[in-house]
C-alpha cells in the first residue's frame, strides 16, 4: 500500500440523482423484482442519497457496490455539480451507475474523486 492510500479514509457526499441499469450485456440479466428494487430506491426516489467510499466499494444508501472499473468523473458545462460514473455490482447483479452531485462543495467532490480513482484505479485513468 502506498502512502497515498494509508492516507486515504473515506469520502462521503449527498447526490441529488443516481441513476443505475443492468449493464455489461454480457452479465446475467436482472429479474423483474431487481430492475423495480432498483428503481424504487435509487432511479426514481427524489430523496437525496447518501454516498460513502472507501477504498475499492462505493455505498448508495444500503446498496454496496463492489469491483468497481471504468471509472468516469465530469463537470458538465455551465452546471455547477459533478458526475461519477462507473461500472460495478452489488450482491451477484452487476450495473452501470451514474451518481450526480450539486451540493456547493461539488468541485471538491470532485478533486476527491479524481484523487481517489488515481490512488486506488490507476489503470482507468486515461492516457
Amino acid at each position: 500500500m502506498s502512502d497515498n492510500e494509508s492516507e486515504f479514509t473515506e469520502i462521503k457526499f449527498v447526490a441529488e440523482k443516481v441513476y443505475a441499469h443492468y449493464w455489461p450485456l454480457d452479465t446475467p440479466k436482472w429479474s423483474d423484482f431487481i430492475n423495480k428494487q432498483v428503481d424504487q430506491d435509487l432511479n426514481k426516489n427524489k430523496a437525496k442519497k447518501h454516498i460513502v467510499i472507501k477504498s475499492k466499494t462505493i455505498l448508495i444508501d444500503n446498496y454496496e457496490f463492489k469491483d468497481i472499473k471504468k471509472i468516469g468523473l465530469t463537470i458538465p458545462l455551465f452546471k455547477k455539480q459533478s458526475t461519477l460514473i462507473f461500472e460495478g455490482n452489488f450482491g451477484e447483479f452487476f450495473a452501470h451507475i451514474h451518481i450526480t452531485t450539486k451540493v456547493e462543495d461539488y468541485l471538491e467532490i470532485f478533486n476527491k474523486l479524481m484523487h481517489w480513482r488515481s490512488n486506488h484505479f490507476p489503470d482507468d485513468m486515461p492516457h
